[in-house]
Parts: structure tokens; sequence; C-alpha cells
């Protein structure tokens, strides 16, 4: 009897036990659950905050986008404005020049006929320093114009040269020679004689070839767009 007794509180403990153990695994089940589904929710959450957060900054960097583009256009318009003042402020600093040296004026250009006599490479360099250079002819009307102001005595310095090349004459502005007003044999230099200067005759204004280490008065043209 008291084994049959043992027997019988042994199998009632241990189906106390399995039963206990079969709530324990079924409460872990819905732990489980509840965790798996807290884990899908946090993600789910947190995607969308990464999502928010993407969409936020988004919508910040098209702004700066936009107001850099916008300070872009702006900066280059101001800087178009300064170019543009800085070219008349110069424009207007060579005009004050250009009456301030009592230049002459023709078509669109305005000429100064020095009184002092220089090489042909320093009156260059004067011209330079006045913001111009030699003078350039471009038509008979030009020519004429110019031999009312310069003197019969002695010959005047303009742009035209061959020394780069002999017997390629160039303008300073790098421009070859077309319309010709050369006096009659000339030019009969050679290599002795690269640079050229403008003088009277008794009824013309003629070109003539000339050692360009020679002293002469010159002639600097600004052109005025």
């Amino acid at each position: 009897n008291q084994l049959q007794t043992s027997y019988t509180n042994l199998t009632k403990e241990r189906d106390q036990l399995q039963t206990s153990y079969n709530n324990l695994t079924k409460e872990r089940d819905q732990l489980q659950a509840s965790y798996n589904n807290l884990t899908k929710e946090r993600d789910q959450l947190q995607k969308e905050r990464d999502l928010c957060n993407y969409n936020n900054l988004t919508k910040e960097r098209d702004q700066l986008q936009t107001s850099y583009n916008n300070l872009t256009k702006e900066r280059d318009q101001l800087q178009a404005s300064y170019n543009n003042l800085i070219k008349e402020r110069d424009q207007l600093q060579r005009e004050k020049d250009l009456c301030k040296w009592k230049w002459i004026s023709f078509s669109s250009s305005f000429y100064y006929v020095s009184n002092d006599n220089k090489s042909w490479e320093e009156s260059r360099q004067n011209c330079r320093d006045k913001g111009t250079d030699l003078m350039i002819i471009k038509s008979r009307e030009e020519q004429e114009f110019i031999s009312k102001h310069i003197s019969s005595i002695s010959g005047v310095w303009i742009g035209l040269s061959d020394r780069d090349k002999e017997g390629e004459w160039k303008w300073v502005d790098g421009s070859l020679l077309t319309i010709k007003f050369w006096n009659q044999g000339e030019p009969n230099g050679k290599e002795k004689e690269n640079c050229v200067e403008v003088y009277k005759t008794s009824n013309s204004i003629v070109w003539n070839d000339q050692q360009c280490s020679e002293k002469r008065n010159w002639i600097c043209e600004q052109h005025v767009s």
C-alpha cells in the first residue's frame, strides 16, 4: 500500500510538472511571438523614421541647392555689372587722358601728335604708356586727315614695320599691310630700314621706310568703341 501511495503521488507530481512545463512552453511561445511582433514593429518604425529623416534631408538639400543657384546667379550678375563698370571707368579715364594730352579726333579714333623726337620703339612705348599704340592708317581719308596735323619738315613715326620678317610689313596690331601710300621708289632700305615714317611732299603725304633708331615725332592712336 505504501508503495502504491508513493507511486500515485509521484505520478500526480509528474503530471503537475508536465502541466507546468506545457504552460511554460505556451507562455514562452506567446512571449516569442510578442517579441517577434515588437521587433517587426520596431524595424518598421525605424524604417519610417529613416525615411522621414531622408526626406527632410533631401528637402533641406534641395532648398540649399536652390539658394546656392540663386546666389550664384546673383554673383554672376554682380560680376557682369562690375566688369561693365570697370570698362566704363577705363573708357572715361582714357577720354579724360585724351583731353589732358590735347588729342585730335577723326571718325572713331583720337590721335596724339608728339612735339619731341624718339626712336620708333621709344615712340611706341610712349603710346603704350598712354594706353594706346602707334597710328594704323586704314583709309585715304585717315591719311589725308593726319596730313593736316604733321609738319612738312620731317617724318613722323606710324605703327608699321617689317622688323619681324624682312619685306613683310605689319601694323602694330599684327595685321598685314593692305592699303599703301609709299613714296615713289619706297620701300628701298631692305634690312637697314625696318620702320615707317610719314612725311609731307609738296602736294601729298607719303610713306618712307627708315632706320628704327632715327629720332622722329610720332602719332599715337586711340580707337574709341
